[in-house]
């Protein structure tokens, strides 16, 4: 029996750049570049699409994997 399995490859960058905005625009090119070259991303395992999302280390990470719902620590006793 043939299944279909949707697959999604989480990783992090660092890339020099002058605004969030460059910074994912230099990953999202390299990476396209790197799967349209690669016969078995774009054959076998059907690569579809590439997202990201760049953020600033410290602050920014933190706030990033906090999760929406969760209370900052004072209001969780």
């Amino acid at each position: 029996m043939m299944y279909k399995v949707h697959w999604i490859v989480d990783g992090i960058a660092e890339i020099e750049a002058k605004s969030k905005e460059e910074a994912e625009k230099i990953l999202q090119e390299d990476l396209e570049s790197y799967v349209k070259k690669s016969d078995l991303l774009m054959n076998k395992f059907i690569a579809k699409s590439i997202q990201g999302s760049a953020y600033l280390p410290g602050s920014d990470e933190d706030k990033k994997n906090t999760k929406k719902d969760e209370k900052p620590d004072e209001e969780n006793p």
